[in-house]
């Protein structure tokens, strides 16, 4: 099967640990074993998140005396996507992978009237105390939010439209390769007059992004790995509960937290509905279950859909 697997950038590195190298090289380490079965017997897409990395690169841009101005989001956000992709690369080899794998510095063309430029919601950076982060947003201008018990930077997290390397990734996968692209969701740019393409200031959400390559793509399974083990029906309260199975339409009577676990549902949702074909959200240590559907929760098309017909018929 062909298979677009969003790996969480959280799941590179867990909330309150320090951003060390060797501390994510580990967890990329344990992310490749995981992933490495897969990509032995499925043709590969990964597109990983990047929130915790964008974040510290942001921070010691802000603080570094030599610059006349911080590093644009756009920039660090291409900067995240080769430090990810070559440990990625490195270890899945080290993994035992013998499928060649190349990672692409990938673009995503986002909308310049995108709400979301005005309603910052993606999470990035560290996790802080609030009157912590209370005062890096006004030194820094910083729009904060509750993630859990803690507070983290927001930035604004537009809807991807078109992977401008769509092509190129085409032809990789055509030929057996395992391709990871789309890393932090892609770098987020407008198009221009004459067929220009400039920055934009944002980091695109790697779900949604990982969604629409594998809609584009014809992928078989878009498989959603996190540090959860599956989607929670009544999340936050008593009646708290895991799904193992759930269809679009139940999906999407429920609400889920903005910034983290709403946007893994709604990349599912816009797959599932496109295609027809299943997806599934669950634990990057349970990778190759959750693909089974032995643990985390996958997602199916609802009767009567349009997916579900174009699959049927």
């Amino acid at each position: 099967m062909l298979l677009v697997v969003a790996l969480g950038g959280n799941a590179l590195l867990e909330r309150g640990e320090r951003l060390d190298a060797e501390v994510q090289r580990q967890h990329v380490r344990s992310a490749a074993r995981a992933l490495a079965p897969l990509a032995a017997e499925h043709t590969l897409v990964l597109c990983h998140g990047n929130g915790p990395q964008i974040g510290m690169l942001a921070v010691e841009s802000e603080n570094d005396p030599a610059l006349a101005h911080p590093f644009p989001l756009d920039t660090l956000g291409a900067q995240t996507q080769g430090m990810i992709g070559y440990w990625l690369t490195q270890e899945l080899g080290n993994a035992g992978m013998a499928r060649p794998v190349v990672t692409i510095v990938t673009q995503t063309e986002v909308d310049a009237d995108d709400p979301a430029f005005r309603t910052p919601t993606k999470f990035v950076g560290q996790v802080y105390p609030e009157p912590v982060a209370q005062r890096f947003a006004l030194e820094h201008g910083w729009t904060i939010a509750r993630d859990g018990r803690a507070w983290r930077r927001v930035v604004a997290s537009p809807a991807p439209r078109r992977v401008i390397e769509l092509p190129t990734i085409r032809q990789l996968v055509a030929g057996g390769t395992t391709v990871i692209c789309g890393g932090g969701g892609g770098v987020p740019v407008l198009a221009r007059d004459g067929g220009r393409f400039e920055g934009a200031q944002a980091v695109v959400d790697k779900d949604l992004t990982a969604a629409l390559l594998a809609i584009e793509l014809g992928a078989d399974r878009l498989v959603v790995l996190t540090d959860v083990d599956a989607v929670r029906r009544d999340f936050g309260t008593p009646q708290e509960q895991p799904l193992s199975t759930v269809n679009v339409d139940e999906l999407r009577a429920m609400r889920f937290p903005a910034g983290s676990m709403a946007p893994k549902v709604d990349a599912c949702i816009q797959f599932v509905t496109a295609t027809g074909r299943p997806a599934a959200i669950g634990a990057l240590r349970d990778a190759s279950a959750v693909l089974a559907a032995m643990a985390g929760t996958t997602i199916t098309a609802s009767a009567g859909s349009a997916g579900a017909s174009r699959r049927t018929a």
